[in-house]
């Protein structure tokens, strides 16, 4: 009789990452300070990042899209002891719907074997589309709104009026909300938070088939490591801002019309993902305060096994002032 000796989970270890992150951050909730608040995230997310045992690098920094406190891409993180891996982060998915107190802010964080993430460089945007493992292999990221709500509600075994098209409100989606319109399919418009917009039409509770349109190209990459986990798919296209752009990517080797897969995104089965809710949201609840603590609600996942984990905590409130700058509320 063999025995087999369960490895180690470190979407275990994160969750404790983006727990501490969305208990510095959520004392900013509808502050309107989003440099405060990802300032407090990121700090936080530092601190515990380096108390991992790996030699992590930071391949997805975030905050350098947004001129925002970031970790660093290239940075390195952890205790520099193996295994060795890429790292992905958004301390806060959502700033602008943390500063305005509304749904869906997450912090969220993706780890994966060293070499294996999609490297966007300087290129901050990309057209995408990703659905959950009911519509995997149904999609087309060069195909038409209508021909991809087809071949969803086909999978689906359902009508496009049963499908929910989740969609980044901006006026470069003008065009697309037309041909989207022109369906019978129901949209969804949310101002911000495109990892949560992934995340949840893997969720069957959220009530979402499909995200479509232009979004950030590092969130497209925590989301693939999402949904790697989750068995969805993701599919993009790195989406130049001017001509300019296209000629930097060009010199750099960037092709602008490849189609990456979620091969390309990670490219690997051993990739971990953990998100906590700063506030309340579709995937989460938001941080909770109370006299003597607080709580968190998360989602822990990883791919190699397919588990999906919900994980509810409570924090005890003298632990928690280590890593928020507002104490009681107050400053």
């Amino acid at each position: 009789m063999t025995s087999c000796e369960p490895d180690r989970n470190l979407a275990l270890e994160l969750v404790r990452v983006t727990e501490t992150a969305a208990l510095a951050a959520g004392r900013f909730m509808g502050r309107n300070d989003k440099n405060g608040s990802d300032e407090a995230a990121v700090e936080a997310m530092r601190l515990m990042l380096n108390s991992i045992e790996m030699e992590g690098t930071v391949i997805i920094g975030e905050g350098e899209k947004d001129d925002a406190p970031m970790l660093f891409n290239g940075e390195k993180l952890g205790t520099g002891n193996p295994p060795e891996v890429d790292i992905a982060v958004d301390p806060i998915d959502g700033t602008r719907l943390l500063a305005l107190g509304r749904a869906n802010a997450l912090a969220t964080v993706a780890v994966a074997d060293r070499g294996s993430m999609f490297d966007p460089g300087p290129f901050v945007y990309m057209q995408k589309i990703a659905v959950g493992p009911s519509a995997k292999g149904a999609i087309d990221v060069e195909a038409s709104p209508l021909e991809n709500l087809n071949r969803i509600a086909h999978a689906k075994r359902c009508g496009v009026d049963d499908l929910t098209v989740v969609v980044l409100d901006r006026p470069r989606h003008e065009q697309l909300l037309a041909e989207l319109r022109a369906t019978d399919a129901r949209i969804r418009l949310i101002t911000d938070g495109d990892v949560a917009g992934a995340v949840m039409t893997a969720w069957p509770e959220s009530g979402i088939d499909v995200l479509m349109g232009v979004g950030g190209t590092p969130e497209g990459v925590l989301s693939a490591c999402a949904l790697q986990c989750m068995g969805g798919e993701l599919q993009g296209k790195l989406w130049p801002r001017n001509g300019e752009e296209i000629q930097r990517g060009e010199a750099m080797g960037y092709d602008f019309d490849v189609v990456l897969g979620m091969e390309d995104l990670v490219r690997s089965d051993n990739c971990f993902f953990a998100a906590t809710g700063i506030t309340d949201g579709e995937l989460v609840n938001g941080v909770k305060y109370y006299g003597n603590g607080a709580r968190t609600h998360s989602l822990v996942m990883r791919s190699t096994s397919g588990t999906v984990r919900e994980i509810a905590t409570r924090h005890r409130w003298e632990k928690l002032m280590r890593f928020s700058n507002i104490a009681n509320g107050k400053d």
